[in-house]
Protein backbone atom coordinates (compact mmCIF):
# COMPACT_ATOMS: atom_id res chain seq x y z
CA UNK A 1 0.00 0.00 0.00
CA UNK A 2 1.43 3.46 -0.54
CA UNK A 3 -0.23 5.15 2.01
CA UNK A 4 -1.52 3.79 5.97
CA UNK A 5 -2.45 6.30 8.53
CA UNK A 6 -0.17 5.57 11.19
CA UNK A 7 -2.85 5.55 14.09
CA UNK A 8 -2.10 6.45 17.58
CA UNK A 9 -4.36 5.06 19.31
CA UNK A 10 -6.62 2.16 19.11
CA UNK A 11 -9.57 4.72 18.80
CA UNK A 12 -7.83 5.86 15.62
CA UNK A 13 -7.41 2.15 14.41
CA UNK A 14 -11.20 1.35 14.82
CA UNK A 15 -12.41 4.77 13.21
CA UNK A 16 -10.00 3.58 10.31
CA UNK A 17 -11.85 -0.13 10.03
CA UNK A 18 -15.24 1.19 10.17
CA UNK A 19 -14.37 3.28 7.08
CA UNK A 20 -12.81 0.71 5.53
CA UNK A 21 -16.12 -1.50 6.15
CA UNK A 22 -18.32 1.29 4.80
CA UNK A 23 -16.24 1.53 1.15
CA UNK A 24 -16.63 -2.40 1.05
CA UNK A 25 -19.87 -2.88 1.75
CA UNK A 26 -20.76 0.12 -0.61
CA UNK A 27 -18.36 -1.41 -3.03
CA UNK A 28 -20.01 -5.54 -2.48
CA UNK A 29 -23.66 -2.98 -3.21
CA UNK A 30 -22.10 -1.56 -6.68
CA UNK A 31 -20.70 -4.78 -7.60
CA UNK A 32 -24.34 -6.65 -6.92
CA UNK A 33 -25.83 -3.94 -8.83
CA UNK A 34 -23.68 -4.46 -11.70
CA UNK A 35 -24.33 -8.49 -11.46
CA UNK A 36 -27.58 -7.93 -11.84
CA UNK A 37 -27.34 -5.93 -15.25
CA UNK A 38 -25.16 -8.91 -16.32
CA UNK A 39 -27.67 -11.34 -15.63
CA UNK A 40 -30.09 -9.40 -17.87
CA UNK A 41 -27.75 -10.43 -20.90
CA UNK A 42 -27.16 -13.84 -20.23
CA UNK A 43 -29.27 -16.70 -22.30
CA UNK A 44 -28.12 -19.71 -20.72
CA UNK A 45 -27.68 -21.49 -17.38
CA UNK A 46 -23.82 -22.15 -18.09
CA UNK A 47 -23.97 -18.73 -18.79
CA UNK A 48 -24.74 -17.50 -15.74
CA UNK A 49 -22.66 -20.10 -13.98
CA UNK A 50 -19.47 -18.81 -16.10
CA UNK A 51 -17.47 -21.12 -15.49
CA UNK A 52 -14.36 -19.92 -17.73
CA UNK A 53 -15.21 -16.09 -16.36
CA UNK A 54 -15.05 -16.98 -12.75
CA UNK A 55 -11.57 -18.70 -13.39
CA UNK A 56 -10.42 -14.84 -15.15
CA UNK A 57 -11.97 -13.14 -12.00
CA UNK A 58 -9.86 -15.26 -9.29
CA UNK A 59 -6.83 -15.51 -11.46
CA UNK A 60 -6.87 -11.50 -11.56
CA UNK A 61 -7.93 -11.09 -8.16
CA UNK A 62 -4.58 -13.16 -6.70
CA UNK A 63 -2.58 -11.43 -8.63
CA UNK A 64 -4.16 -8.23 -7.62
CA UNK A 65 -4.07 -9.55 -4.19
CA UNK A 66 0.18 -10.35 -4.37
CA UNK A 67 0.64 -6.57 -6.11
CA UNK A 68 -1.42 -4.94 -3.35
CA UNK A 69 -0.05 -6.60 -0.01
CA UNK A 70 -3.43 -8.64 0.41
CA UNK A 71 -3.36 -12.18 2.48
CA UNK A 72 -3.88 -14.30 -1.04
CA UNK A 73 -5.84 -17.40 0.65
CA UNK A 74 -7.96 -14.62 2.61
CA UNK A 75 -8.32 -12.76 -0.87
CA UNK A 76 -9.88 -16.22 -2.79
CA UNK A 77 -11.99 -17.36 -0.17
CA UNK A 78 -13.66 -13.83 -0.13
CA UNK A 79 -13.78 -13.82 -3.43
CA UNK A 80 -15.21 -17.39 -3.86
CA UNK A 81 -17.73 -17.02 -1.42
CA UNK A 82 -19.11 -13.73 -3.16
CA UNK A 83 -18.99 -14.89 -6.72
CA UNK A 84 -21.04 -18.00 -5.39
CA UNK A 85 -23.60 -15.64 -3.34
CA UNK A 86 -23.91 -13.48 -6.74
CA UNK A 87 -24.06 -16.80 -9.24
CA UNK A 88 -27.20 -18.42 -6.93
CA UNK A 89 -28.92 -14.81 -7.27
CA UNK A 90 -28.27 -14.70 -10.70
CA UNK A 91 -29.57 -18.28 -11.09
CA UNK A 92 -32.66 -17.41 -9.70
CA UNK A 93 -33.26 -14.54 -11.12
CA UNK A 94 -32.63 -16.58 -14.69
CA UNK A 95 -34.95 -19.09 -13.70
CA UNK A 96 -38.03 -16.70 -12.82
CA UNK A 97 -37.31 -15.22 -15.91
CA UNK A 98 -37.61 -18.50 -17.66
CA UNK A 99 -40.44 -18.72 -16.05
CA UNK A 100 -41.84 -15.86 -16.80
CA UNK A 101 -41.49 -15.99 -20.64
CA UNK A 102 -42.92 -19.45 -20.46
CA UNK A 103 -46.18 -18.68 -19.16
CA UNK A 104 -46.55 -15.57 -21.51
CA UNK A 105 -44.59 -17.10 -24.92
CA UNK A 106 -47.81 -18.03 -26.89
CA UNK A 107 -48.81 -21.74 -27.66
CA UNK A 108 -46.75 -23.63 -30.31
Amino acid sequence: MEFVYQCQNLPEVRSQIDRIDRALVALLAERGLYVQQAAAFKQSSDEVEGGKRVDQVMRRVEKLAGELGADPQLTAEVYRTMISHFIASEMREFDRRQATMGKTAPPA
